[in-house]
């Protein structure tokens, strides 16, 4: 007999997201639903609105990705115009860009998905001392003594002693399927907490640059952070050496954090759990914008991460990918709640893209949605209809499959360790490791970015905008463009129509909607709804640490979604836009 499990909401993720999966007579998964419960109206906000201030309403889409929709919205205004940005404007991009990696990443590693491997109340049975051994054979990091674990220790025990677990509240803790033993639970939480207070440093380099984080500033035609020069004459706010340095030792900061505590951390724990190497797979199709260009966006050949797609894991094949064409990329709402003009089977390329509003599902509180019909609020984005996963997954099998010798090298030795095969990282476990990896790879490439940008100061290079299309009477009468980077959820894209100095269309498709969106026209899974129905049996659906798991491997991120409403159904929040 078949069994409705909901969990709603999915906690420890930004924004709002019900996940509905069907189990069978022995607890397997047969069948998932992922489902948006909250709708994302900035596309309609921003019609008729200067494309110059576009990236300051977009960037409000999330404020956990703090920059990248900021980013995304300047090159979409940037491509449409043929407007090139200065190599001092790129790379101080693509620092921003990097930090953000870095920041996110461990973030979400120790904050919103440890917690399903780490047991915290099982922390309080360690012994210090064989916790500090522990610590001691992983690295050299200085927060390892005995004395300090134990005062970890006390501090989870005033936690529990107090009935309220504060930060680690809503745990399953005691569950079976945690397998730490007690002294790497202590040490994972001490990690933890040395986290909250590292990320305090990380977000220099976003206020250096963009002048505040969250949502730092950003300029279409370049970057808003002009630079003083050797000399540093020109005022307070100028980008000076002193500043230049701040940003070098954050650097080697974040970097000693993530070589000596977070890439060691993953690698012991994923030791334990072996058999999440081979569940969670998904969809099997992988897909990549590329990012980070040694010389301007244009380039494709100088990305970092470079971008295609991976069709059926054949590694062998990367197929190029046309974000202009109308045929590649397109959204379907055969299971959202929005309407179409050409009815709810068709899909739209997103410069024809529709924001119509229709919710048809059933009106709270009801107990399951109806998945025959429309069930969320993310569209379905598909590549030539085919779903696809996007993050650091595919960043790292791109970058595997395009023959980077670091990736390689890395992902190599560390798969060694783990005495598991390339297949492992196809899985949910594959999907976290893989976000450590990359983690690695693009920390290590910041300092050369900051070096190239000190040596064009040097030079004498301080241009950091350019001029030439800044003001709209320089503008065709019509243009569209696609702005698009790799955040850290994922292949992210926003496409814009320009008419007469007005936006006349814009849209979004963001990292979760490849991943999260639901069922497509053809019936098609999309990444979440796939990777659930992948080998994975609950030990207990009241305590569904198993969908948690995989559901958090993809690092969700559904903040761009913003409407609210209370189980009753009623309005929370209303905005009216002038």
């Amino acid at each position: 007999m078949s069994e409705r499990v909901v969990v709603d909401p999915i906690t420890r993720i930004e924004g709002h997201l019900r996940i509905e999966a069907e189990t069978d007579a022995s607890g397997n998964i047969i069948g998932a639903s992922s489902a948006g419960t909250m709708v994302r109206g900035i596309e309609l906000i921003l019609k008729g609105r200067d494309p110059r201030d576009a990236w300051a309403y977009a960037q409000r889409i999330c404020g956990v990705c703090t920059l990248v929709h900021g980013i995304a919205s300047v090159r979409s205004v940037e491509n449409a115009l043929n407007y090139q940005i200065p190599a001092n404007a790129q790379l101080i991009r693509n620092l921003m860009i990097a930090a953000q990696y870095v920041h996110d990443h461990v973030m979400h590693f120790y904050h919103l998905h440890a917690l399903d491997w780490v047991d915290v109340v099982s922390a309080l049975k360690a012994d210090p001392k064989a916790t500090s051994a522990l610590a001691q054979s992983l690295s050299k990091w200085p927060k390892s003594s005995p004395g300090y674990f134990s005062d970890v220790q006390k501090k989870i025990k005033d936690f529990v002693e107090s009935g309220q677990l504060g930060i680690f509240t809503n745990g399953y803790w005691g569950h079976p399927a945690y397998k730490l033993p007690p002294e790497a639970n202590l040490m994972a939480v001490a990690h933890y907490l040395e986290a909250l207070s590292w990320q305090r440093e990380v977000v220099k380099i976003h206020t250096i640059f963009g002048g505040k984080n969250p949502h730092p500033n950003f300029l279409v035609g370049g970057a808003p952070s002009p630079i003083s020069g050797v000399s540093g004459d020109m005022g307070a706010t100028a980008l000076n050496i002193l500043g230049l340095q701040e940003v070098s030792n954050t650097i080697t900061k974040m970097m000693d954090f993530v070589d000596n505590v977070y890439v060691p951390d993953t690698i012991a724990i994923a030791g334990f759990y072996k058999d999440w190497f081979k569940r969670g797979a998904g969809v099997r199709n992988f897909m990549t914008f590329g990012d980070m260009p040694e010389t301007s966006m244009d380039d494709p050949s100088s990305y970092f991460i470079p971008g295609g797609v991976i069709l059926d894991r054949n590694l062998s094949k990367i197929h190029p990918l046309d974000l202009n064409d109308p045929e590649q990329v397109k959204e379907f709402i055969a299971h959202s709640y929005y309407d179409y003009s050409a009815g709810k089977e068709a899909g739209l390329h997103p410069y024809d893209g529709e924001t119509n509003l229709n919710y048809t599902g059933p009106k709270p509180p009801y107990d399951f949605l109806d998945i025959e019909n429309s069930y969320s609020w993310m569209k379905s984005p598909r590549w030539k209809g085919q779903p696809m996963e996007v993050g650091p997954l595919a960043r790292v099998l791109m970058l595997y499959a395009s023959g980077h010798e670091p990736t390689q090298n890395l992902t190599n030795s560390v798969l060694k360790k783990l005495d598991v095969p390339i297949d492992a990282l196809y899985s949910t476990l594959g999907r976290t490791a893989a976000r450590t990896l990359e983690t690695k790879l693009i920390g290590d490439k910041m300092q050369s970015w900051l070096g190239k940008l000190i040596g064009n100061i040097k030079a004498g290079d301080l241009s950091v905008h350019n001029t030439e299309f800044w003001e709209p009477s320089s503008w065709p009468s019509e243009a569209r463009g696609v702005g698009f980077m790799e955040a850290p959820r994922g292949a992210l894209a926003h496409w814009i129509v320009i008419k007469d100095e007005k936006i006349a269309n814009y849209q979004a498709v963001v990292p979760s909607t490849w991943n999260a969106g639901p069922r497509d026209v053809d019936g098609q899974d999309g990444p979440y709804e796939a990777a659930l129905t992948d080998n994975h049996q609950l030990h207990d659906p009241k305590q569904p640490i198993e969908i948690l798991r995989t559901i958090h491997s993809f690092d969700p991120c559904i903040a761009c979604a913003v409407h609210v409403t209370d189980p009753e159904g009623d309005e929370l929040v209303k905005v009216k836009v002038r």
